[in-house]
């Protein structure tokens, strides 16, 4: 072997072994731990908005009474890596759900607004 192809040799180890090197940045990890709380806290006001403007038009609703509403939620990771709110249950409590058309219309309306099926959704009367 030549000299060039010893030297050629040699970079090519000492990149291999900076390649395998373990690194890690304190700094980038705490900004990601405190980046994944801070849209754990906004996931959670969004749904809790999500909950009390469903709880308002429901209650506006004909028969419907007081109602009570519990979202579960997911996250979906769109192309981007951006997450959005993912609607995965709905528990519903009202004053009105004795009434089986009530519960219908209050169904129907949930699968409209989250586009989830109907097994999803939990609606009690409310006592």
């Amino acid at each position: 072997m030549t000299g060039q192809q010893w030297t050629m040799l040699l970079l090519l180890g000492l990149l291999l072994t900076v390649i395998s090197l373990p690194v890690s940045d304190s700094k980038k990890e705490k900004r990601t731990r405190s980046g994944i709380l801070e849209e754990a806290e906004e996931d959670m006001t969004d749904r809790t908005e999500l909950e009390a403007k469903l709880e308002s038009i429901l209650e506006n609703t004909e028969g419907a009474g007081q109602v009570q509403v519990l979202l579960m939620t997911g996250q979906q990771q769109g192309f981007y890596g951006s997450g959005k709110i993912e609607v995965t249950g709905v528990l519903i409590s009202a004053e009105g759900a004795d009434d089986p058309v009530i519960v219908r219309n209050i169904q129907q309306a949930v699968m409209a607004l989250f586009q989830i099926e109907a097994h999803k959704i939990k609606i009690m009367k409310m006592k």
